[in-house]
Order: structure tokens, then C-alpha cells, then sequence
């Protein structure tokens, strides 16, 4: 199991990866990680940015360098990495990348009660689900395009595994719709028959299936 981190919270990550170009404020922080789209990447709470500065340096990750002054502007702590931080970065990548972890949707928690709704209404949400999952790749694939002709496809490995992931999806819902219509789906007719006759499908559950 990985260790627990000195600063867990994933904006910690995102500001090693800026500070390990160059010593930076944290308003300019916040731009760089912004104009990078990091907050696409990871969850990241702006309003907890200098709450995080302020317990990255207190564990040695990063170390104040100076303060600037630009006009009437407040006092302003430029920050760079320490050797400690250039090695958390590193171990904190390898981490996510080496260990898969479990992360819950919202689909699949609206999947896991799919036997509330009638098969004819959940067939008629996966297509309009499937339609907007196919416009959304449509437009990825059009701004991937438009960014591989001028980033590195190093930069753009995560909205390549968000494509293949969305892809993947798509692909699923289309055979479950195909098993929908086609009438070959396990269970279709008991679970009709429960929203139709009010009876239970054969070993189900209140809410869900026989297997939980």
C-alpha cells in the first residue's frame, strides 16, 4: 500500500510539477498550473492553494527564496522546490501511475440501480447518454488533432487515456443497448414483467441484485 504523504492533497502535486521549472509566487502558480489545465487533470480547490504552499514548506518540499513587490500590490513569496520535493514529485508520479486504485462514478452508482427504472426508459437514457459521450469524443478528438500538430504527444498522454476511456464507454453502452434491443439480455423479461406486473425479478434485491 502507498505511504501516507506529508501533504496528500493532489494540488500539493500539481505545485511541484510548476515549481520544478522555476522558483514561482503562488498567484503565478495558480496561472501556469491554470494555463496548463491542470485543474482538468485532478481535483483542485483554488481556494486552498496557499493553505497547501504554507504545509509544503513547513515539510521541506518547497523553501521561500524572496519576496517581490509589483506596484501597490501586496508583498508577494517566491517559492522554489527543494531536494526533498524533487523527490516526492518523483515517487508521487510513480505511485499513480504504478497503482491502480478504485475510483467511484457517478454512472456506475446509477448503474447499480438501473432495476428501479423500466427497461424502455433505461434504454432510452443510455442512448441519450451515448449520443452526448459520442458528441464529447467527437470534440476531443477535434482539439487532440488541433494540439498534436504543435504539443508533444508526451503533454497530451492524459487527454489520450480520456479519450480511450470515453471511447471504451461508448463502445460498452452500445453492445448493453444492443442486448437491450435485441431482447437477449439476461433477466429483460422478469425485469419488465416487475415494473409491468409488479413482479420481482427471479432473486433480486430491493434496489439492486441478487450478487451484493
Amino acid at each position: 500500500m502507498p505511504g501516507r504523504r506529508k501533504v496528500g492533497n493532489l494540488l500539493a502535486l500539481a505545485v511541484l510539477s510548476a515549481l520544478v521549472q522555476q522558483p514561482m509566487h503562488p498567484y503565478e502558480i495558480a496561472t501556469t498550473l491554470r494555463s496548463w489545465g491542470k485543474d482538468q487533470d485532478m481535483a483542485i480547490k483554488w481556494g486552498s492553494l496557499y493553505t497547501v504552499v504554507r504545509n509544503m514548506e513547513r515539510h521541506g518540499l518547497i523553501a521561500a527564496v524572496e519576496s517581490v513587490r509589483e506596484g501597490r500590490r501586496p508583498e508577494r513569496t517566491v517559492y522554489r522546490i527543494t531536494d526533498a520535493g524533487r523527490a516526492e514529485l518523483v515517487d508521487w508520479a510513480r505511485e499513480l501511475v504504478s497503482t491502480p486504485v478504485t475510483e467511484q462514478s457517478s454512472f456506475r452508482a446509477g448503474l447499480s440501480v438501473l432495476a428501479v427504472l423500466h427497461p424502455d426508459e433505461a434504454t432510452a437514457l443510455l442512448r441519450r447518454r451515448l449520443a452526448r459521450l459520442e458528441d464529447g469524443i467527437r470534440t476531443a478528438r477535434e482539439a487532440f488533432a488541433e494540439h498534436a500538430r504543435s504539443v508533444p504527444r508526451l503533454f497530451l498522454v492524459e487527454n489520450e487515456y480520456d479519450l480511450t476511456i470515453q471511447e471504451a464507454e461508448a463502445n460498452w453502452i452500445r453492445s448493453l443497448l444492443a442486448e437491450f434491443t435485441s431482447g437477449s439480455y439476461p433477466g429483460l423479461d422478469e425485469w419488465r414483467a416487475f415494473h409491468e406486473a409488479g413482479t420481482a425479478p427471479g432473486g433480486a434485491t430491493e434496489g439492486g441484485s441478487s450478487t451484493k
